[in-house]
């Protein structure tokens, strides 16, 4: 059996790519295991938890199925599949560029989640390449917007995880994005745009706040035609919304932009107007083999007007 507090092992193996869920119970409880997970995660209905207990779908840490009838044990994990009845399904496919024993390069489309998240599971870059490559241990190294598409650097496996991600918290990767956004002529270009952001009250927005900055983004014109210009983004921080925030405070908001300035999704299903920024160059120095590495997205954005 493995040992039960190892996090990295898990007591269920990964299923169409996803891998289990994990909850602690607390340190107060009581009645049942079914009990718990029925008042705790009541996004599934008792009746459904009782169907995944009994087709052996929630274990222990230890990898022992739990019965509905056992009881509460306090501090104990449990592991969980999750379902989702009703996904939206994205008909766009990524591209991997690069794959070796450490690294994957995916390219990815438009509106497709990096990682799952509310609505989406299957629907994701991470799952997709998981089952597709039979890659279990792959992890994002960074992610960009559902809405974003283009370069994301994976990790292949759990052992050299940890020199890659130190590329990017010593900010010792270099990014560039591609966008389309509104020409000011009263604008000085090149620029620097730095701000402090945090989470608005909508949770799902970001916003720039009072501050000493937290965030940083320089920013170049590459071409103007008609009223609207192509820009070269390129971060020297990475939080999240960072590009799309940065631009509407300059009051050049990126095309299909439906949440800056002001929120305007789509109806579910309409892929008619991608956001028009592109994650398109990535390039370091590989820790491990001391090579320069560099990478282009093969995808473009619309021509200006």
């Amino acid at each position: 059996m493995h040992h039960p507090r190892d996090p990295h092992v898990l007591p269920l193996p990964l299923r169409d790519g996803v891998g289990p869920s994990c909850v602690a119970l607390p340190v107060a409880g009581q009645g049942s295991m079914l009990d718990f997970l029925a008042q705790h995660l009541p996004a599934v209905d008792r009746a459904e938890w009782l169907r995944r207990i009994e087709a052996g779908d929630v274990v222990d840490e230890h990898g022992v199925r739990v019965t509905a009838q056992r009881p509460f044990e306090r501090g104990l994990r449990l592991y969980y599949y999750r379902h989702l009845p009703a996904e939206p399904v994205i008909p766009f496919d990524e591209v991997v560029l690069y794959q070796d024993e450490h690294l994957l390069v995916a390219d990815k489309p438009h509106f497709l989640p990096v990682t799952p998240s509310g609505r989406y599971l299957q629907q994701t870059l991470l799952v997709r390449l998981k089952k597709r490559l039979g890659l279990p241990e792959l992890s994002p190294l960074h992610r960009i917007d559902r809405d974003t598409a283009g370069l994301v650097l994976f990790s292949v496996q759990r052992a050299t995880r940890g020199r890659y991600q130190a590329l990017f918290r010593d900010r010792t990767i270099t990014k560039h994005y591609e966008a389309v956004a509104p020409w000011r002529q009263e604008l000085a270009f090149p620029r620097e745009h730095c701000s402090r952001l945090d989470e608005s009250p909508q949770f799902f927005r970001m916003h720039e706040v009072p501050g000493e900055p937290n965030t940083c983004t320089r920013m170049e014109v590459l071409e103007v035609a008609g009223g609207w210009a192509r820009y070269r983004l390129s971060p020297v921080t990475g939080k999240r919304h960072q590009l799309r925030v940065h631009m509407a405070a300059l009051g050049l908001p990126l095309r299909h932009d439906a949440l800056y300035p002001e929120v305007n999704d789509a109806p579910e299903g309409d892929f008619s107007r991608p956001l028009q920024l592109l994650a398109q160059t990535l390039a370091f120095t590989d820790p491990l083999s001391g090579k320069a590495l560099q990478w282009q997205s093969q995808r473009s954005l619309l021509a200006l007007p």
